[in-house]
This record gives C-alpha cells, sequence and structure tokens, in this order.
C-alpha cells in the first residue's frame, strides 16, 4: 500500500516597513522569512507588506489591513499566517480572532525549526527550555492556540501533554530543564579546561546561518559532517581535531548557525553551547560574501558575540563563497577589508592561507629550542614527555647526568615548557 504524503502547510506571511526602515530591507527580511518558512516545512503562496509609522499595539497591522488579510488568506486557502516580528500576546490573539488562521511569528517560527533539527539529548533539551520560555507569558488566553497545539508550524518541540499544562507545572519543567542544561555547561567547562592543560588550542567557526560553516569545517578537519544549503543544519556543536603536515593539532568547533533577532530566549537556551565560542582561542567569522546583504548579517552575528560575551576572543573574519563572486567583487572586497580572507570552501580556493593565518594567529609557528633537564626529577620527566607530545625532537644527548634535547615547538608552548 503506498503511504500519503502529507501535504504542505500554506502560510502567508507578512512584514512591515515601519518608521525609518527601508523598504528593501524589509523585503529582503521578508525573503529571508520564506527561507525560515521552508525550511520549516511550509508552502508560501502569499505575502503582504504594509507600511505604517509604528505597529500597531493591538492587531500589529492595523484593523483595516487585518481585515483585507483574512480575505486574501481565505481566498488562497491560507493555512498558516507567518508574521515577521515577535509578537504580543495580545497581538498574537487578536490576529488569530480577526483572520482566522493559525499565526505563527517569527521567533516562534526559528524555534520550531531548532525543535525539528535537533538531534542530541542536549539540544532537544535546549530548545524545550526556549519554547517554554517563550510560551509561558503567552499562556493567559491562548487556550484557542493551544487547542490546535501537535501539528503544523510552531507546535512541534514540547509537545501537547507538556504544553496543555498550567503555570506551575511549567515553571517545574523549566527548572528541571535548567538544571539539566546547568549540568551540560559544567561538564563543557570541564572539557574546555582539560584541553587547555593540554596546550591544544580551539578554532571556533560562527557565522550567518548557511554562510558555509560546516563545509569550511569538512574541509579542515576531513570530516563528513552534514552540509547543506537549508537553515540552521548544525545546532549541536561538532568539535574535531586537525593535525598539521608538521604534526602540530588544533581543535576546531562548528556552531550554531547565527541569524538576524535570534530569540533571547534561544541564546539563553543555548548558552551552554555557545560559550564554546567565548572559550575559544580564536574566532573565524565566516561571512556569506555573495550575500546581498552581507552587513546586516555581518552585524548580526556580532551582536550574538556581545550577547555571550565573546567579543575578546582574537578574531578572523572569512569572506567565504569566493567562487560565486566576480573578479571586481573580490577586489572590492579586499580593498574595503584588507585584513580579511577571502575563500571558497567548496573549491578550497584560499584555504592554505587561512591556515597559514590561524598557524601565526595561534603562536603555532615553530621554535627551535635547545632544553636541559635532570632525568632524576620528577618534574623534569614530566617535561620531557610533554616535550616529545607537543613538539618535534631534532636530536637528544646525555652528557653528565643531564639531558640536553633540541626541538621544534609551537611559540606558544616555548614558555610553558622551559
Amino acid at each position: 500500500m503506498r503511504r500519503r504524503v502529507a501535504a504542505r502547510e500554506r502560510a502567508a506571511l507578512v512584514g512591515l516597513v515601519a518608521g525609518r526602515a527601508r523598504r528593501l530591507t524589509a523585503e529582503r527580511s521578508l525573503d529571508e522569512l520564506a527561507g525560515l518558512a521552508e525550511a520549516a516545512g511550509a508552502e508560501v503562496v502569499l505575502r503582504v507588506l504594509q507600511e505604517r509609522p509604528k505597529p500597531d499595539p493591538a492587531t500589529f497591522l492595523g484593523a483595516g489591513k487585518i481585515e483585507a488579510l483574512g480575505a486574501a488568506c481565505a481566498e488562497a486557502d491560507i493555512d498558516v499566517v507567518i508574521v515577521d516580528n515577535e509578537l504580543t500576546p495580545a497581538q498574537l490573539r487578536h490576529i488569530e480572532e480577526e483572520v482566522g488562521r493559525a499565526i505563527v511569528d517569527r521567533t516562534q517560527l526559528i524555534l520550531d525549526i531548532f525543535a525539528r533539527r535537533a538531534r542530541t539529548r542536549e539540544g532537544k533539551l535546549q530548545v524545550e527550555l526556549a519554547q517554554l520560555r517563550y510560551l509561558l507569558p503567552r499562556l493567559v488566553g491562548a487556550n484557542a492556540a493551544l487547542s490546535r497545539l501537535g501539528g503544523g508550524i510552531g507546535t512541534r518541540g514540547p509537545g501537547e501533554t507538556k504544553l496543555e499544562t498550567d503555570r506551575r507545572r511549567i515553571r517545574t519543567r523549566i527548572h528541571a530543564l535548567s538544571e539539566d542544561i546547568e549540568q551540560v555547561r559544567r561538564r563543557r567547562a570541564q572539557l574546555r579546561e582539560r584541553r587547555h592543560k593540554t596546550s591544544v588550542p580551539t578554532v571556533a567557526l560562527v557565522g550567518y546561518t548557511n554562510a558555509g560553516k560546516t563545509t569550511l569545517f569538512n574541509v579542515l578537519t576531513r570530516a563528513h559532517a552534514e552540509a547543506s544549503d537549508a537553515l540552521f543544519v548544525t545546532l549541536d556543536p561538532l568539535v574535531r581535531q586537525v593535525r598539521l603536515p608538521d604534526n602540530r593539532e588544533l581543535l576546531v568547533s562548528d556552531t550554531v548557525g547565527f541569524i538576524d533577532r535570534l530569540p533571547h530566549t534561544l541564546v539563553a537556551a543555548f548558552r551552554a553551547t555557545l560559550e564554546e565560542v567565548a572559550g575559544a582561542d580564536l574566532i573565524l567569522h565566516v561571512i556569506d560574501a555573495a550575500a546581498a546583504d552581507r552587513e546586516r548579517r555581518v552585524d548580526a552575528v556580532r551582536q550574538v558575540l556581545e550577547e555571550v560575551d565573546a567579543t575578546e576572543v582574537p578574531l578572523v573574519e572569512v569572506y567565504n563563497k569566493a567562487d560565486a563572486l566576480t573578479v571586481d567583487e573580490r577586489r572590492r572586497l579586499s580593498d574595503q577589508n584588507p585584513s580579511a580572507l577571502v575563500i571558497s570552501a567548496l573549491t578550497g580556493e584560499g584555504i592554505d592561507e587561512l591556515v597559514a593565518t590561524v598557524t601565526k594567529d595561534l603562536a603555532l609557528d615553530i621554535e627551535r629550542v635547545t632544553l636541559t633537564f635532570d632525568p632524576g626529577d620528577a618534574a623534569d620527566r614530566a617535561r620531557i614527555a610533554r616535550l616529545y607530545r607537543d613538539g618535534r625532537i631534532i636530536a637528544q644527548e646525555t652528557r653528565d647526568g643531564r639531558v640536553s634535547i633540541v626541538a621544534d615547538l609551537p611559540r606558544r608552548l616555548v614558555g610553558r615548557s622551559m
């Protein structure tokens, strides 16, 4: 018997050109919302962009536009209306009453995609915590919305049984999730401390969603992590060891993609994961060089780095997807930001220069040293073992009870081994 394929939800997108915002910016934001909607499994069949001085506090768009939206949704047989802003509980309720369709705001949509993408227990815990924190203030008067949970965009994740509860039980669940995630945070902190003690530096890849971080991660680590044009494919951080041709080692961490107006509940819930970035020795900010709204995306990433206290970590900007640029566009990019690197993770162009930059910035470049030890001293024996582990031994000589070793050692470790 043939299995029926579930029909995709028909979605209407609603955006606002408010205040001094430019229409082009609002249109690009709506394009991004369309990508998010498709990532959540919807088919976008209607777009509405309204110009007004500021959002209506009750209905977001204003009474007249809401009425027109309801008629358009009925004509186009819309299942869900997705609004390109975070709505207040009152706005959500009023729009749903007027339009007669399921209403999902930008925050809820992003949370829904994260719920679809989460694979590990840690990822699922963090998404559930973010969803419950988002839902808690929206429980009052949300009976209609809760009654339709269990299917469709904005309803995945914690599930019906957890959401159709009173405030007290949801707060209890939030507390339990917070404790579980705190254990994750402590475990990650211990792993970072262990890596620090073994003197292996960590490079964190960050960037806007779909900038090509995972493709670059695979190139650097020779791994096979899933890379896709879909949004938010990487939720759970991947950490892999990279061994350079001369035997030097570093760790590369791939992180969740950022996005403009990333929900605060999500940043808070994923703090245990994002602390990997703040604890790194170097950040590579991977930028989609071919994106029309490149600067907006760069600003969005910088804002999230500020939120997770990662602004003090040395950072290198890496413009990816150079294969999609013309020669003139590449030249302009280099002129605008001479310190940045221009690469293509897809074709391998610029990867050698990237590795050389990482080597230099992490002080992995080699210094030849001659060190003398007392083999009868336990501390010196430990230093010799560390020297063999971290460096490349050129010569060793024992004379008058002392051991003299000539070795090539990463510059960042020279002071620690003497």
